[in-house]
């Protein structure tokens, strides 16, 4: 049965008639899919279509199961290539709003770390009550078999809510290359125990220390006081999975060269020392109790002699965001940390932060919805503009996680470590087959780390230094601005790399001797706009459209006249080479809108603005055009 949230949610916004047309069944599995050209219905479920995208929207569900398995997948662009990549997230109130805003992060995210997938996201509307871990366990691997239909545009990995151990069970369920994020012992690259994307805020940190100096040419930096490593100072809004590795990380550099961790929080309040936070403590605490402000305050500064005076603890986690440090680094699951006007319900406004020099963003905060950025634009022009902080937006800096991910895909699984078909769903005997692999396996994952690591720290030294370079170019740029035009630059490029051969479609062929009638009738039939006019050895003399047919019939020409008569020989082609780029061009330039597509061979295909305003970023490249 559907979820009852999902249920009323999706009763609420989709008319009787959209459920009679759209849903669909397999077996005891239920799908509703919406595209790009589903603008009023993807209104009602909250998403905007725009030059990026949605390519697909699903909402879908296991009628079978007492669990009231469901929910969403959004894939939401494609243009750096296939499969789209993204996190499963399970929260009992999802929307499908929501998972495109993720997903639209994933896109962005994806291209500003230089990897050849899109950017996708799945939610599943979580039961409104908590689970036993063998019921979390059925949840999951019902919701494998759900997006195993969509296996060749979207790879899940672990998200809020699902971890490495239930990639393994999509593993198990749909084979090892349709989940990314799996234990060492099935290859994978250990994200979370590795800290992938906290070492990738390092990186940031490390790398726009070095590179601040050149926004001194902006008046808002001219008096800024660049400290060496070692004297920088910390601040770290949430100690959960990417703050905790952040500290740990910044905390395991060379003595003489560690910065300072002067202030961290967590749900139960923060705490503050100038001096600095033993950081390895904090971590101790952490793995025993899964908080760490409020036992630090009781071990360390109540229930003992000699408390440290220095250090300050507070039960409100937002007051950290008064606190001043040179840097400042959101990795707490709150967008909208920041914020000009308190009604929003910002962890901090503005007018109360404390004094930072930069900002290091390793939670998610990015959103296509228009208010949302709209907040955000008015937030870093305080921010940036005013107080002279520098932004480092989250999908440039927090995307080692899904750098780390990529390599299961980039570095391939040898034929000899593929679960046989026949065991899938088979969790005994496939343990008992990994067992059996195990050094090979572990091999592997030690080989894709090391490709991880190096693909991290160049691609986001690489984002940083590009970054600035934007910012110190044009003075009334916003980072976040900056930000998506690194992002969308890649896509753009990448999109150019793609070939006619990548996206064009069959075109219907007749020979020259056949007759208007002829012609007419294979336009009906093949629902075409063009058909390519051959000789009887196959090669192009000559295309007929449709405005060719229309305009012989206005004409009263006689039904039997031969095309011939009417057809275009001069005719502009394409080859199956040629780029996508070229071919936008080449349409604009001889203002028509199709072309066949020819070879050696002969003819191949159609190229044509439909086509491209379907299958590729159409908008987007008529800008670098």
């Amino acid at each position: 049965m559907i979820p009852k949230r999902m249920s009323e949610f999706l009763h609420d916004v989709l008319p009787e008639r959209t459920w009679r047309n759209r849903l669909r069944r397999d077996g005891p599995m239920a799908y509703m899919e919406f595209g790009p050209l589903d603008v009023d219905r993807l209104q009602r479920l909250g998403i905007e279509v725009d030059r990026l995208g949605p390519r697909l929207v699903i909402c879908m569900w296991d009628v079978e199961s007492p669990l009231e398995v469901g929910g969403y997948l959004v894939v939401d662009n494609l243009a750096m290539g296939r499969p789209s990549m993204g996190g499963i997230r399970m929260l009992p109130d999802l929307t499908p709003a929501a998972i495109h805003n993720l997903a639209r992060g994933m896109t962005l995210k994806n291209a500003a770390a230089d990897l050849p997938y899109g950017g996708g996201k799945s939610g599943i509307v979580a039961p409104g009550r908590d689970l036993s871990p063998a019921e979390h366990t059925e949840v999951i691997r019902r919701f494998a078999h759900l997006i195993y239909r969509y296996r060749d545009i979207y790879l899940p990995g672990p998200d809020v809510g699902t971890n490495d151990a239930d990639m393994k069970t999509i593993a198990i369920e749909n084979g090892l290359d349709c989940a990314l994020s799996k234990p060492a012992d099935m290859g994978g690259n250990r994200i979370d125990q590795l800290g992938a994307a906290a070492g990738g805020v390092v990186i940031a940190i490390d790398a726009l220390l070095g590179e601040i100096g050149r926004l001194k040419a902006l008046p808002q930096f001219a008096n800024l006081q660049i400290p060496t490593r070692a004297d920088m100072t910390v601040l770290i809004q949430g100690f959960g999975a990417v703050g905790a590795h952040v500290a740990r990380i910044l905390s395991q550099s060379d003595p003489a060269n560690t910065p300072r961790v002067v202030g961290i929080s967590d749900e139960t309040g923060y705490l503050y020392d100038e001096a600095g936070l033993p950081i390895q403590d904090l971590l101790k605490l952490r793995d025993e109790h899964g908080i760490v402000t409020f036992p630090y305050f009781l071990d360390r500064l109540i229930n003992v002699r000699t408390p440290n005076p220095q250090t300050k603890f507070s039960n409100a986690p937002n007051d950290l965001l008064r606190e001043s440090a040179f840097c400042f680094v959101p990795a707490a699951p709150i967008a909208n940390y920041l914020d000009v006007d308190a009604t929003s319900n910002p962890s901090m406004t503005v007018d109360r932060m404390g004094k930072w020099a930069m900002i290091v963003e390793g939670a998610n905060t990015y959103s296509p919805d228009p208010a949302r950025k709209a907040a955000r634009a008015r937030m870093e022009r305080a921010v940036y503009w005013q107080a002279g902080v520098l932004i480092a937006t989250d999908y440039l800096v927090n995307s080692g996680g899904v750098i780390f991910a990529a390599q299961e895909r980039m570095i391939k699984t040898p034929d000899h470590l593929r679960i046989p078909q026949a065991m899938l769903g088979d969790r005994e005997a496939i343990e008992r087959w990994l067992a059996d692999h195990q050094a090979d396996f572990e091999a592997l994952a030690e080989q894709r780390r090391i490709a991880a690591e190096a693909k991290r720290d160049a691609v986001i030294r690489r984002n940083m230094k590009e970054l600035v370079d934007l910012l110190v170019a044009d003075p009334d740029m916003l980072p976040c601005e900056a930000a998506e035009q690194i992002s969308i630059g890649r896509i753009a490029s990448s999109e150019s790399y793609r070939t006619v051969a990548d996206v064009m479609e069959p075109i219907p062929t007749i020979t020259e001797d056949r007759t208007v009638r002829e012609a007419a009738q294979l336009l009906v039939e093949e629902t075409a706009d063009i058909l390519a006019i051959v000789s009887a050895t196959g090669e192009l003399t000559g295309i007929v459209t449709e405005w060719d047919i229309t305009r012989a019939s206005a004409t009263a020409c006689a039904e039997d006249m031969p095309l011939t008569e009417i057809m275009t020989r001069e005719v502009i082609t394409a080859s199956p080479t040629d780029s996508i780029l070229d071919v936008v061009r080449k349409l604009e330039h001889y203002e028509i809108s199709a072309m066949p597509v020819v070879d050696d061979e002969g003819v191949m295909g159609v190229i044509s603005s439909d086509i491209l305003a379907r299958r590729t970023l159409y908008r987007l490249l008529q800008t670098q055009a």
